[in-house]
C-alpha cells in the first residue's frame, strides 16, 4: 500500500534495508562510541557536539552533522530513537528512502544552524552544547503537520490522541515550558528550526504535488 501514497515512484535498489532502521543503528552506535570517547577525555566534546563559541570562530565545523548522532544520556537516546521508530517510518514510505534520508539531513543541520544564531538573541547558548535527533524529528513533525494535518498522535503527558496540526505546536510549547519551569537543557531554538524547515518542504510537496497531498491527507484524517 506504500506505493500509492507515495510522493516518487519506488526504484529498484540493491539495499534492502530501510533507511530509518539504518538512522536508528548509527544512532545507537555513535551514542555508544561517543560516550567511550568522552568517558576517556571529556575535552573531547569540543569534537562532537554542538558549540556555538566554537562555530562562530570557525572551529569543528563537522559538529554540525556528528552533534545530530549523539545524545545527552540513555533517556534522550530512548525518547528520540522511539519517536523516531515511528515518525520515519511513516516519512520513509511517503517520501522514499533517498529523499527521506536528505530531508532528514537537512532538517537536522538546518537546526544547528537555529541553535548557533540564537545564541546572538540568547548569550545563556553560548557556550552551551548542543546534541541530539530532535531537531530532525521536529523537521519531519513540521512535515507531517502540512501534508497530514489531521492525523491523529499521542503525545506526552495527554492520554488521547490529537491531531497532528495542534500536536505539533503543543509539543512545542510543551518543550519550551518544561525547560523553562524545571530549568532543563532543551534544544528549543534547535526545535524550532527544524521545525521550520519541515514546513517549508511540507508546503513545497504540497504546491508540487496537489493531487497526492490531498490524497495523503484524506487517507491519514
Amino acid at each position: 500500500m506504500a506505493q500509492i501514497y507515495r510522493f516518487y515512484p519506488k526504484k529498484k535498489s540493491i539495499f534492502n534495508l530501510k533507511i530509518n532502521l539504518l538512522l536508528l543503528i548509527i544512532n545507537v552506535l555513535c551514542y555508544i562510541l561517543f560516550s567511550v570517547i568522552i568517558y576517556f577525555n571529556v575535552n573531547l566534546l569540543d569534537y562532537i557536539a554542538l558549540k556555538p563559541s566554537n562555530i562562530l570562530q570557525g572551529k569543528y565545523l563537522w559538529t554540525f552533522l556528528t552533534s545530530m548522532f549523539m545524545h545527552g544520556g540513555f533517556f534522550h537516546l530512548f525518547v528520540n530513537m522511539f519517536s523516531l521508530l515511528f515518525i520515519g517510518n511513516l516519512a520513509e514510505k511517503i517520501l522514499g528512502k533517498k529523499r527521506f534520508f536528505i530531508f532528514y539531513i537537512i532538517a537536522g543541520l538546518f537546526a544547528g544552524i537555529s541553535f548557533v544564531a540564537s545564541s546572538f538573541l540568547l548569550p545563556s547558548d553560548f557556550n552551551t552544547y548542543a546534541v541530539g535527533a530532535s531537531g530532525a524529528l521536529f523537521g519531519l513533525i513540521g512535515l507531517f503537520m502540512i501534508i497530514t494535518p489531521n492525523l491523529p498522535v499521542s503525545i506526552m503527558f495527554i492520554p488521547i490522541p490529537i491531531k497532528m496540526k495542534f500536536a505539533a505546536p503543543i509539543m512545542l510549547v510543551l518543550l519550551w515550558l518544561i525547560s523553562i519551569l524545571g530549568n532543563v537543557p532543551v534544544g528549543n531554538t534547535a526545535h524550532l528550526g527544524g521545525f521550520v524547515i519541515g514546513l517549508i518542504y511540507g508546503l513545497y510537496l504540497k504546491n508540487k504535488y496537489k493531487n497526492k497531498t490531498r490524497y495523503i491527507s484524506k487517507y491519514f484524517s
